[in-house]
Order: structure tokens, then C-alpha cells, then sequence
């Protein structure tokens, strides 16, 4: 068996990017899976160019038991941001202007992974992030 996992776009703009993740795990968990994937997001409407990278705006979640890791991927992932077990909130970065990608230039592909960490049978997470979409 596996984790049951799911993935709705909710926006795929011109500039934004809103999806919302799930995870019900079997105790199996995830390691290092494509979230975002910047080369299947919609290109610019006016110019046709694809998207590139994004910045993380907003992570809104609530998970239980597990916890997990959103990593900028690259030939070396880059923790971007670490969500501990049994916790919910509202992260809202737009003040500085997002999350930036830091992930070393080797292999950067601007898509966003996930880690689940301490996952056993019965645990859960609901996720929701607004990106913006960077050309």
C-alpha cells in the first residue's frame, strides 16, 4: 500500500499559483516528491514564456502526527521551510516579498519537494500554498 495523496490546483494565473496537498498515510511517508513542478505550471498568458521558479507567499496547513519539509530542489535539495508534527497555521511571507528559492545553482530546477518526517499509519496533513510565478 501507499500513502494516499492528492493534489488540486486551485489557481494556475498569469502570476499566482495556489495548490492545495493531502497526504493520509499508511506509514510509508514521502521522500523528496515534486509538489511543484515549475515546468507544468501555465506560461505567461501575454508572452508565452514559461515559468521558471516561484516564491512561496503563503503556506497555510494543519497536520497530525507527521511532520515534513518543503525543500527547493536542486542536485542538493535546500530546506526551505521545516513544519513540525501535530501543529497548524497560517505562514504569510508576503510582507518580504516570499520565500525565495536558495538553493545552490547546481541542478536548481525552481520546483518545490516534500519530505514527510516521523509519519506512521493514521497520520495526516493538509497543505495550501500560494506561489508566485516568476518568468
Amino acid at each position: 500500500m501507499a500513502d494516499a495523496i492528492t493534489s488540486q490546483t486551485i489557481e494556475d494565473g498569469g502570476k499566482n499559483l495556489i495548490v492545495k496537498i493531502t497526504n493520509i498515510s499508511d506509514g510509508t511517508g514521502e521522500s523528496d516528491v515534486a509538489k511543484i513542478d515549475v515546468s507544468a505550471l501555465n506560461a505567461n498568458p501575454t508572452t508565452g514564456v514559461a515559468c521558471s521558479r516561484v516564491s512561496i507567499q503563503r503556506i497555510w496547513f494543519s497536520n497530525v502526527g507527521m511532520g515534513f519539509k518543503l525543500l527547493w530542489n536542486a542536485s542538493t535539495n535546500t530546506i526551505c521551510w521545516d513544519l513540525n508534527s501535530d501543529y497548524s497555521d497560517d505562514v504569510d511571507f508576503s510582507y518580504m516579498g516570499g520565500l525565495q528559492n536558495t538553493a545552490a545553482a547546481s541542478g536548481k530546477t525552481g520546483d518545490i519537494k516534500l519530505t514527510t518526517t516521523g509519519h506512521a499509519s493514521g497520520d495526516s496533513y493538509v497543505i495550501v500554498l500560494t506561489v508566485i510565478k516568476e518568468f
